[in-house]
C-alpha cells in the first residue's frame, strides 16, 4: 500500500503503483480528485515526455505544482502514462 499525504490528508492511495527514478507514481484512479486543481505548468523529460502538473488544495491551502503526470509518454515510460507522482512537501509512504 502506498499513500501520498499533504496537510494531514491522504490525497492518493493504492496497492498498485510504479516506481521510477525513486518516485512513486500512483494510477489515475488512486488520486482523490477533490484535492487536485489543474496547473498551467509543464516540464519535459528527455525519455518520459512532457509532464503536466496539479496544485493540491486541502483545507483552503494550496501547494502549487505539487503533483505531476505524463498524459502521453514516450515508449520507454509507457508504464506510467497518466500516473501521478508528488513532491514539494507531500509525504509518500510505501
Amino acid at each position: 500500500m502506498a499513500r501520498a499525504i499533504w496537510n494531514g490528508v491522504v490525497v492518493a492511495e493504492s496497492d498498485s503503483y510504479e516506481t521510477v527514478e525513486g518516485n512513486i507514481y500512483f494510477p489515475p484512479d488512486a488520486i482523490k480528485t477533490e484535492y487536485f486543481a489543474e496547473s498551467e505548468t509543464t516540464s519535459v523529460c528527455p525519455w518520459k515526455g512532457t509532464a503536466q502538473y496539479y496544485d493540491l488544495v486541502v483545507d483552503g491551502q494550496r501547494n502549487a505544482d505539487a503533483a505531476w503526470y505524463y498524459p502521453a509518454t514516450k515508449e520507454a515510460a509507457n508504464n506510467i502514462t497518466g500516473h501521478v507522482a508528488f513532491w514539494r512537501g507531500v509525504t509518500v509512504e510505501a
